[in-house]
This record gives structure tokens, C-alpha cells and sequence, in this order.
């Protein structure tokens, strides 16, 4: 399954490398200044094999997720899991 992930950044974090975390890929496709000072967004594209799942983990800012192919399950606490197939987007907000 591949996803495209874009994130509003409240600071300026080092530039990503294309890391391997096991069978999970996330490649950084783009790092830009937002209009706004002291903001920024990241486009990460990230693959999962199937089955597979990601640690519970938060990000520094919104995220917009586009699903490529497959399937994504995430879940916010305190809310009902959200499934998104091929083609879904969502904006995932900031908590």
C-alpha cells in the first residue's frame, strides 16, 4: 500500500532522509516555508507491505493523507477507527 502524507510543521526540522524503519518505506518527497512565519510542510510518500502496522505515534502539526493503493486504517484517541481505500483523502488534524 503507498500513501502520500503532507504535514503542516509548527518549526523547522532537519531535512528527512529516505529511511527503511523494518518493512515500512518512507521516502521525503518535499520540504517548503508556508506563507505563514515559522511554519512549514513536508510531503513524505510512505509504504506499507501488507498487514503491516505502524506504532502509535503523533505529529507536530495537521496531516493530509492520500491513499495510493490498499488500504489504511488510523485510529484518534477518544474516536471510532477510520478505514480510507484507494483514492481517499483526509485531513487528519492536529491534537
Amino acid at each position: 500500500m503507498g500513501v502520500v502524507l503532507g504535514q503542516d510543521l509548527a518549526s523547522h526540522p532537519a531535512h528527512a532522509q529516505d529511511v527503511r524503519l523494518g518493512d515500512i518505506g518512507r521516502t521525503h518527497l518535499m520540504t517548503e516555508d508556508l506563507s505563514v512565519p515559522g511554519r512549514q510542510v513536508v510531503q513524505v510518500r510512505v509504504d506499507f507491505p501488507p498487514g503491516a502496522a505502524a506504532v502509535r505515534h503523533n505529529h507536530p502539526g495537521e496531516e493530509l493523507v492520500y491513499v495510493i493503493e490498499g488500504v489504511l486504517e488510523y485510529r484518534l484517541d477518544g474516536r471510532p477507527p477510520v478505514t480510507l481505500n484507494a483514492g481517499n483523502v483526509r485531513l487528519i488534524p492536529y491534537a
